[in-house]
């Protein structure tokens, strides 16, 4: 499903990661753990399209590194940074449509499926998310990522 292959990436003059590759089979888990600065976060954005690298990332098939983050997102891959980076000053139910912006066909769908695993959205619907708890914001974040 994601296959890595020889990947150079990191900010400006500064290599972060080196030669790096890596394969992930559809339904596989992967916990990917280092030390501040090892390049977990740079590995994360190369994939996403949010720094330049080179080498070789491939999605279900199809070479994505060198398309623009978008593009990557219309592919099936979404960032969710940390952070908890939601819309405080719109509800649930708000938050959610902004993440449903490119697949909007699907909005009824992925709805019902990001309830099912957070319920407690649901109950939440109408809240500001500013005023949500900060595992509920999180919650939020992800089905937000879901939710495209």
């Amino acid at each position: 499903m994601l296959e890595i292959c020889d990947l150079n990436a990191g900010y400006d003059d500064m290599p972060v990661l080196k030669s790096l590759s890596l394969s992930i089979v559809e339904g596989e888990v992967l916990s990917i753990v280092g030390n501040n600065g090892a390049g977990k976060s740079t590995l994360l954005k190369a994939i996403s399209g949010l720094v330049r690298s080179t080498g070789s990332i491939s999605f279900r098939g199809t070479r994505i590194n060198g398309l623009k983050p978008h593009a990557i997102v219309q592919k099936g891959i979404v960032h969710v940074p940390e952070g908890r980076k939601i819309f405080p000053e719109m509800t649930v139910d708000e938050n959610l449509t902004m993440g449903a912006f490119l697949n909007p066909k699907e909005y009824r769908r992925h709805l019902d499926m990001v309830f099912s695993l957070f319920p407690r959205l649901s109950e939440r619907r109408k809240q500001l998310g500013g005023t949500m708890s900060g595992g509920e914001q999180q919650m939020l974040a992800i089905a937000r990522g879901l939710m495209g």
